[in-house]
C-alpha cells in the first residue's frame, strides 16, 4: 500500500507540474500574440519597434507575476542559453542571410570583416582593460584574468537581432549591410573568443596564445563557411537534378528539405565545434542564390514567408523572454544589500561599451576609406556615427554568454557573479531601449536624404527572395565596373585588380558562376522550364549574380 501511495503522490505531483507548464506556455503564447498586435499598431511610430515593445511587455509581465506570486517569481520560463543558441538564433541568422542584399554585402566584405573580427578584438581588449582597472578597486568579488577577458567578450557582442529591427535594408542599404554583417561576424568572433578563453592557459600569457587564437578563428571561419556552402550546394544539386530528370514537383517536400537542411547545417557546425552562426548565415546566402530557383513557384513563395515568419517569431520570443527574466528575484535578492554597487558597475560597463566601440569604428573606417577609390563607397563621418551608435545594443548573445560564465544551471550563488549578471541585465535593457529608441531619429537627423538615395540604388525584381527590392551597384558603381571590364578586355588584369578590386573580383565571379556553378547547381535562367517549375519564361535570359 505504501508503494502504491508513493507512486500516486508522484503522479499527482507530475500532473501538477505538467499543468503548470501548460498554463505557462498558454500565457507566453498569448503574450507573443499581444506583442505582434501591439508592434503592428506601432509600426509607423518613429520611436518604437517590435523588439523594444516585446522587451517592455516582458518587463511589465514580470512585474505583474512578481506581485501575484508574492515576490517568489517573475517569469513563466527561465532563460536558457541552450534554448537561445539551439532553437531561437538559427532561424533569425538564416533568414538574414537568405534575405540579405548579397551584392551590397560582398562589396563591403572586407570592411565587414574588419569591423566584425578586428573590431571585436579591439572592443574586447578595451572593455577587459577597463574592467581590470575599475573592478579591481571595487568590492565585487575575486576575478582572475580569464574572468575579465570573458567580460570583454560578453560585452563586445553586439545584438544583430535588434539591428534587424532598427535599421531598414531598403532605406539605408550600406549601413544595414555594414552593421548587420559586422554583427554576424561579431557574434561568431565573440563566441569563439569566449570559448577560447575556457581552453587557454591565461595564467602564463605568451605570444603563442595570440597566434593560436588567430589560427583558431581563421580555421573556424573558413570551415564554418565551407560547411554552410557545402550543405546548401548538395541540396541545390539534388533539386536541380530532380528538376531536370523528374517531371514531378512536391511543394511540401521541397519546403521541408529547405528548412531541414538549413537547420542541419547549423547543428552540424555545433557537432563539429564550429561556428553555427557563420554556417547558417552563409547557408542562407547560397540557398537564396541557387536552391531557391530550383523549386516550384509555390515553394518559393512558401519558403520566403516561412523563413521570415520563423525569424520574426523567434525575435519576439527572445526579447519577451529576456524582458521577463530581467526581474528574476533570485539574482536580485543576492545583491539587494548593494544597489549602489550595481549602478556603478552597470555605468562603468556602459561607458566601456561606448568607448570600446568608438575605439574601432572610427579608426577602421578611416583605414577602409583609404582602400576605396569611389567617393560613393567611402564611409563619411555621419555614417560612422550611425554605425557606432547602431552597434551599441547588447542583447540575448551577451545574456547567454553571461549566464554560461557566471551561473551554474541558471542559478547564481556567489555575490560577485550575481552583480555581473544583474549588471548585464541592466546594460541589455538600457542599451536596447534607450539606444534602440534613438537610432531611427539619429538616422533621420544625420542622413535625412538616406531614403531618396537608396531608392536610386535599388531596383525591384520578382525573382528575388526579398521580393520588394534587389540592390544594384549604386551610383557610380556601374562606371567603375565598366572600367574594370575595359582593363580586363585590354589584358591589364593586374591594373584592374589594383584600381577596382571589388568589381574585378565580381567580374570574374560572374563569369565563373555563369560558366560552371549555375549550370550545375541551378539558379535564375539556368533551370529548364517545365510546367509547374520555378523558372519563368520571361526570366530565362536574366543571369545577373549576387542580387
Amino acid at each position: 500500500m505504501e508503494v502504491v501511495s508513493s507512486i500516486t503522490t508522484k503522479l499527482q505531483g507530475l500532473s501538477t507540474s505538467d499543468h503548470a507548464s501548460v498554463v505557462s506556455m498558454n500565457l507566453f503564447v498569448a503574450l507573443l500574440c499581444a506583442c505582434i498586435v501591439i508592434g503592428h499598431l506601432l509600426e509607423e511610430n518613429r520611436w518604437m519597434n517590435e523588439s523594444i515593445t516585446a522587451l517592455l511587455i516582458g518587463v511589465c509581465t514580470g512585474v505583474v507575476i512578481l506581485l501575484v506570486s508574492g515576490g517568489k517569481s517573475s517569469h513563466l520560463l527561465v532563460f536558457s542559453e541552450d534554448l537561445f543558441f539551439i532553437y531561437l538564433l538559427p532561424p533569425i541568422i538564416f533568414n538574414a542571410g537568405f534575405q540579405v542584399k548579397k551584392k551590397q554585402f560582398f562589396r563591403n566584405f572586407i570592411t565587414i570583416m574588419l569591423f566584425g573580427a578586428i573590431g571585436t578584438l579591439i572592443s574586447c581588449c578595451v572593455i577587459s582593460l577597463g574592467a581590470i582597472q575599475f573592478f579591481g578597486r571595487m568590492d565585487i568579488g575575486e576575478f582572475d584574468v580569464g574572468d575579465y577577458i570573458a567580460i570583454g567578450a560578453i560585452f563586445a557582442a553586439t545584438d544583430s537581432v535588434c539591428t534587424l529591427q532598427i535599421l531598414n535594408q531598403d532605406q539605408t542599404p550600406l549601413l544595414y549591410s555594414l552593421v548587420f554583417g559586422e554583427g554576424v561576424v561579431n557574434d561568431a568572433t565573440s563566441v569563439v573568443l569566449f570559448n577560447a578563453i575556457q581552453g587557454f592557459d591565461l595564467v602564463n600569457l605568451n605570444p603563442h596564445i595570440g597566434l593560436e587564437f588567430i589560427g583558431n578563428f581563421l580555421y573556424l571561419f573558413v570551415t564554418s563557411t565551407l560547411l554552410g556552402v557545402g550543405v546548401t550546394l548538395s541540396l541545390s544539386l539534388s533539386l536541380s537534378l530532380s528538376c531536370c530528370f523528374i517531371d514531378r514537383h512536391s511543394t511540401d517536400r521541397e519546403v521541408s528539405l529547405m528548412i531541414l537542411m538549413a537547420y542541419l547545417s547549423y547543428m552540424l557546425a555545433e557537432l563539429f565545434y564550429l561556428s553555427g552562426i557563420l554556417t547558417v548565415f552563409f547557408c542562407g546566402i547560397v540557398m537564396s542564390h541557387y536552391t531557391w530557383h530550383n523549386v516550384t513557384e509555390s515553394s518559393r513563395v512558401t519558403t520566403k514567408h516561412a523563413f521570415a515568419t520563423l525569424s520574426f517569431v523567434s525575435e519576439i520570443f527572445i526579447f519577451l523572454y529576456v524582458g521577463m527574466d530581467a526581474l528574476d528575484i533570485e539574482k536580485w535578492s543576492a545583491v539587494s544589500d548593494s544597489p549602489g554597487t550595481i549602478v556603478t558597475v552597470s555605468s562603468v560597463l556602459l561607458a566601456l561599451v561606448l568607448l570600446g566601440r568608438a575605439a574601432f569604428v572610427f579608426p577602421l573606417s578611416f583605414l577602409s576609406n583609404l582602400s576605396k577609390k569611389s567617393p560613393n563607397d567611402k564611409i563619411d563621418i555621419k555614417q560612422q556615427i550611425v554605425i557606432w551608435w547602431a552597434g551599441l545594443m547588447r542583447g540575448a548573445v551577451s545574456m547567454a554568454l553571461a549566464y554560461n560564465k557566471f551561473t551554474s544551471g541558471g542559478h547564481t550563488h556567489l555575490r560577485g557573479n550575481a552583480i555581473l549578471i544583474t549588471s548585464t541585465i541592466i546594460v541589455v535593457l538600457f542599451s536596447t531601449v534607450v539606444f534602440g529608441l534613438m537610432t531611427q531619429p539619429l538616422i533621420r537627423f544625420l542622413l535625412p536624404d538616406g531614403k531618396s538615395q537608396s531608392s536610386t540604388a535599388v531596383s525591384s525584381h520578382a525573382g528575388s527572395p526579398k521580393s520588394i527590392t534587389v540592390p544594384l551597384l549604386g551610383e557610380g558603381q556601374d562606371s567603375l565596373e565598366d572600367l574594370a571590364q575595359q582593363h580586363l578586355n585590354g589584358g591589364n588584369r593586374l591594373r584592374a585588380l589594383l584600381t577596382t578590386p571589388t568589381h574585378t573580383v565580381h567580374y570574374y565571379w560572374r563569369k565563373f558562376d555563369n560558366a560552371f556553378m549555375r549550370p550545375v547547381f541551378g539558379g535564375r535562367g539556368f533551370v529548364p522550364f517545365v510546367p509547374g517549375s520555378p523558372t519563368e519564361r520571361t526570366s530565362a535570359s536574366i543571369t545577373t549574380p549576387f542580387q
